[in-house]
């Protein structure tokens, strides 16, 4: 009876709330419900946030942290799970330890390091505690081009550069590599992402870019997007190839909330695609 309770598949995000709704665990439990997943959610950090940047925000302590993963373990059968904001070192410390020590499936690293509104959500030192203690742990890491160029340190122009850029974060050892791209052609029609496998085969994939500032919390969606794929079964390759389209599909079918960076439209992918989940 129990293997038949747990057979659904169940996704956990750690990351830190948004007030406003649009990222962070929101984002990604709205997520993780669109693509027919049930969302779990370890709540790392809580900001006071709304689509026009971040007030405050306030660390949840260690011992709280530890008794949420420990609650999780001892009662669902998590098959995949996603890191979001952390905050600073110490806090992706307490992550990866609980990470280690727990089995939550396949690991999606979303390096959340500045809000849309310009807040820095992770600290210099924490970048580092990131690349040595989470990266390793990482099945796929989804970083953009300005967290890309964070951790490898130095700049990320050109196509070949962020191919580059790739093959040095896989050898940090996180299996495969997604670098958000849009930042690269702000000025084009078409925002492309660099997808680096683990067997080494790689694949850009482009959409048209959307003229619109409806953009906030798209890493939350795309990495919990992500995550909600592979705890299906959902082989790698397939499982970016629906995170790129759902993402798409939130911007492109954008809502009108907030005076700021507004949200995504989390339902957006249409009813034909979840009817094939």
């Amino acid at each position: 009876m129990t293997e038949q309770i747990n057979s659904f598949p169940q996704v956990l995000t750690l990351a830190g709330t948004d007030s406003g709704g649009g990222a962070g665990i929101m984002a990604d439990l709205k997520t993780m419900q669109a693509r027919h997943v049930f969302g779990t959610a370890v709540v790392v950090a809580v900001t006071a946030q709304n689509t026009l940047g971040v007030q405050d925000s306030l660390m949840i302590p260690q011992e709280m942290i530890d008794a949420q993963c420990a609650s999780l373990a001892d009662d669902f059968n998590i098959k995949a799970c996603k890191t979001g904001m952390l905050g600073d070192a110490k806090h992706v410390h307490y992550i990866a330890k609980n990470l280690q020590k727990y089995d939550f499936g396949p690991l999606v690293v979303d390096p959340v390091m500045v809000a849309k509104g310009g807040a820095t959500l992770l600290t210099d030192d924490a970048i580092q505690t990131v690349i040595d203690e989470l990266l390793p742990l990482a099945t796929v890491v989804t970083p953009n081009l300005v967290e890309a160029k964070r951790i490898v340190g130095h700049e990320i122009k050109t196509a070949d550069e962020v191919k580059a850029a790739a093959k040095e974060i896989q050898q940090l050892g996180v299996k495969n590599v997604i670098i958000k791209g849009g930042h690269m052609t702000a000025s084009k029609q078409e925002s492309a992402d660099y997808f680096l496998f683990a067997d080494q085969t790689d694949l850009w994939l482009s959409a048209p870019r959307i003229n619109t500032n409806r953009t906030h919390g798209t890493g939350d969606t795309l990495s919990s997007c992500l995550a909600a794929e592979l705890a299906k079964g959902i082989d790698m390759k397939q499982a970016v190839r629906t995170a790129k389209a759902y993402v798409q599909a939130a911007i492109e079918n954008t809502i009108q909330v907030g005076h700021g960076h507004g949200p995504l439209n989390h339902w957006a992918y249409g009813e034909e695609e979840n009817a094939k989940i």
